[in-house]
């Protein structure tokens, strides 16, 4: 009889675990400028990702981003560098940026909660992930270059 009460008791007690919404926080602008001509080709607001849990986290566990708005990792070191996907619910282009600030590659449209590796294939110091395809949409390519303000 009292297994029963505690059985009865437990079942009434359900906890509702809610996810908490994690938004977009700016932290600076960056900008896109064209090899060919230096001129300013898109400037975006930025989030950045400097700490161990940040660089870790990224774009996890977000909903959605505007098309004006990017999250740049920035690193202490200038390697190869591989991105996953794993918890994270939209697709994104991730572009791979030198120590000189020059983007060295691409991995176009990353699929949401992918765990593939996404690697860089050169050395890269920052990596800005955006909404997936407007890397096509600013019609960036490899040499073009960045700057960006806290």
């Amino acid at each position: 009889m009292l297994v029963l009460l505690c059985v009865s008791s437990c079942k009434d007690d359900k906890k509702i675990i809610k996810q908490t919404e994690v938004i977009f926080t700016k932290e600076g602008e960056l900008t896109f400028f064209k090899t060919t001509t230096d001129s300013t080709k898109v400037v975006i607001d930025i989030e950045i990702a400097n700490t161990e849990y940040e660089t870790q986290t990224g774009l996890m566990y977000r909903s959605s981003m505007q098309n004006n708005q990017g999250m740049l990792f920035v690193f202490d070191d200038v390697r190869e560098r591989s991105f996953y996907m794993k918890n994270t619910k939209i697709p994104l282009d991730l572009i791979f940026i030198s120590d000189n600030k020059t983007i060295v590659s691409f991995q176009k449209n990353a699929k949401p909660f992918d765990e593939s590796s996404l690697s860089s294939n050169a050395p890269a110091k920052y990596v800005l992930e955006v909404n997936a395809g407007l890397v096509n949409t600013w019609k960036l390519s490899v040499g073009d270059s960045i700057s960006y303000t806290k």
